[in-house]
């Protein structure tokens, strides 16, 4: 065992096949849940993040064991600033200015980081991180929703038509014992007959059901579209 433990930790062969299929794995369990979601970065974009980032640290590693004057922390420095390159690719704002694909960024930030614990043989942080991770996205996403579920605290992107006049509308919403607190007025989406639309927060005054709030704004008279973001 201690000869298998210093294989396992130091820069050879076995040590090396080890830590390349183990980030496949770990990067694997992670991208899965994100493809299963129908996230851009799915099962292929972890592996390599996290196969990569693996890599690097070999690298540096086999740097450091072979050349005297060298810095081992400058790769791993140099991944974890590189990663927010393609985390922010991850992060969209879509044409009723949702914003998505944070948790998917964050993701991967963490893959590339459990990759740099594969890569210098820190393999119970890789293995325990994985754990942690992979219950964050899955389970605690469950958790989040339910918190926003009871949260009195509404965003919605409403799209409205010239019919009525803006502060009558504005009348009708407190009329539905709701609170605003913040307006944007945005443009309307392309090819819509909306003449007007905002991002509008709001706070209810009572804990009521969100999506009969959210049906009740779309039947109010001059709001052609809303929609909780």
């Amino acid at each position: 065992m201690p000869g298998l433990s210093y294989d396992l930790y130091s820069i050879n062969e076995v040590s090396v096949i080890v830590r390349l299929l183990l980030a496949v794995l770990l990067g694997g369990i992670i991208g899965f849940e994100r493809g299963r979601a129908g996230r851009p970065a799915g099962l292929r974009t972890h592996i390599l993040v996290c196969l990569g980032a693996a890599l690097a640290m070999m690298t540096n590693q086999f740097i450091f064991e072979n050349f005297a004057e060298s810095d081992p922390t400058r790769m791993a420095a140099q991944v974890i600033s590189g990663i927010g390159f393609l985390g922010a690719g991850t992060i969209l704002v879509t044409g009723r200015h949702q914003v998505r694909g944070l948790t998917t960024a964050a993701g991967l930030w963490a893959t590339a980081c459990m990759g740099l614990a594969i890569g210098t043989g820190f393999y119970l942080a890789a293995i325990v991180s994985c754990i942690l991770i992979a219950f964050v996205i899955e389970i605690l996403h469950k958790f989040d929703n339910m918190l926003l579920s009871k949260s009195r605290v509404l965003d919605l992107y409403i799209e409205f038509s010239n019919e009525v006049p803006f502060p009558s509308i504005l009348e009708a919403l407190k009329n539905l014992q709701v609170e605003i607190y913040n307006i944007d007025i945005v443009k309307p989406n392309y090819g819509t007959s909306a003449q007007l639309a905002a991002v509008m927060a709001l706070k209810l005054k009572k804990r009521k059901d969100r999506v009969d709030i959210i049906a009740k704004i779309c039947n109010l008279e001059g709001v052609i579209f809303a929609e909780e973001i």
